[in-house]
């Protein structure tokens, strides 16, 4: 293994032992301090052992102090919020997760399912309110920037956004080209079907690959719960502490928790794992007849027109129930981005019509081109 490497895996562990360390000696909350100083304990833990790696290739190497650029957040926090040093913090983490497992699949052995657990207290130390108030000018006011959103909101606005767009530049594309109603209404149709089927293929995959990892992991748990309950008792009370309880209340709950297997497992599914075991992701199914509909919803829009008149009037009423469609989706984005109605729809309509502008252009370009 390169010594280089060794010895900057060995600087992040510092560093983040440090950050951790000095964000808990700053909060006023008792229980994320406890839950910030064992997070500290466990990169210490992290920087010995990769500080014993390192020696194996040189023995007089000394263990480092945390760097200028750590030293660097920490200020930064005081001005924009420790939140934002907690949240930089987990995707470190979450890479060392991936990287962890990765390494111990190579090598044959089990992933034991710990890095997934230390990322998850440290995602619900990133949730905890307590930190958010305690830190920064501008982290202070951050709950008062909170935006209305969802996944199926979002699922709708952008399926029947792709929809819409993808049809609308087609149909256009193809009117430019001077093809007559059969063949627009063909290719809008077969544009339709297209979008949707694979928007439909896609969601089915996406959330059936999902409940098969949330399947797997609920089946690691448990293993584990099996072979070592003592230490799983421990993660749950401390991703309850990190969750804003005392130790006591934690620890009460995780021990009504572990009074039999049942629902132990029960509890480390739902908050370790954040899964709910019923539906495992949701249905791949439904997500998929969804998305198929909502797609399949805005393609009509640009294509409806050509089936009531012909040319001309047909493309007009084509771009101007487009116009409506884009505004309408535009707006409903506002939900989840807390943008004006009007600069969000204005933005979508903008976005559309010059979309359909430029493939009507090249199609009435190749029209005139095969005709000559």
């Amino acid at each position: 293994m390169d010594l280089n490497k060794l010895k900057g895996q060995l600087q992040t562990e510092v560093d983040t032992a440090f950050l951790y360390d000095s964000i808990a000696a700053i909060q006023s909350d008792k229980n994320l301090t406890r839950v910030l100083q064992s997070l500290a304990q466990i990169e210490n833990g992290h920087a010995s052992h990769m500080l014993h790696k390192v020696h194996e290739f040189d023995p007089s190497y000394v263990m480092p102090s945390a760097s200028s650029r750590a030293k660097f957040q920490l200020k930064l926090g005081k001005l924009f919020g420790y939140s934002s040093i907690i949240s930089s913090l987990s995707n470190i983490e979450k890479q060392y997760a991936v990287n962890s497992i990765k390494n111990k699949l190579k090598s044959g052995e089990k992933p034991n399912g710990f890095e997934h657990n230390h990322l998850n207290i440290i995602e619900a130390v990133n949730n905890n309110k307590a930190l958010i108030v305690s830190g920064g000018l501008l982290s202070k006011f951050e709950s008062r920037h909170k935006s209305v959103g969802g996944n199926a909101l979002r699922a709708a606005v952008l399926g029947s956004s792709d929809g819409l767009l993808s049809n609308m530049s087609l149909v256009m594309g193809v009117a430019g080209a001077a093809v007559d109603n059969k063949g627009i209404l063909l290719t809008g149709i077969a544009g339709l079907l297209a979008g949707a089927i694979s928007m439909a293929l896609g969601e089915w995959l996406s959330v059936q690959s999902s409940r098969e990892l949330n399947q797997r992991q609920i089946e690691l748990e448990t293993e584990e719960l099996e072979a070592s309950p003592e230490e799983e008792k421990k993660e749950l009370v401390l991703l309850y502490q990190a969750k804003g309880m005392n130790s006591k209340e934690a620890q009460k709950l995780a021990d009504k928790a572990f009074e039999n297997p049942e629902t132990a497992i029960d509890a480390i599914i739902t908050e370790e794992l954040g899964i709910d075991k019923e539906e495992l992701g949701g249905s791949a199914w439904e997500a998929a007849i969804a998305s198929f509909i909502l797609f399949a919803m805005g393609a009509i829009i640009p294509l409806y027109p050509f089936m009531i008149l012909d040319g001309r009037n047909a493309v007009i009423l084509s771009i101007a129930s487009s116009i409506v469609g884009l505004f309408g989706i535009g707006s409903a984005i506002t939900l989840l981005t807390g943008k004006s109605i009007l600069f969000s729809g204005l933005r979508q309509v903008a976005f559309g019509l010059a979309a359909a502008a430029i493939t009507y252009g090249i199609g009435h370009l190749i029209g005139v081109s095969l005709a000559g």
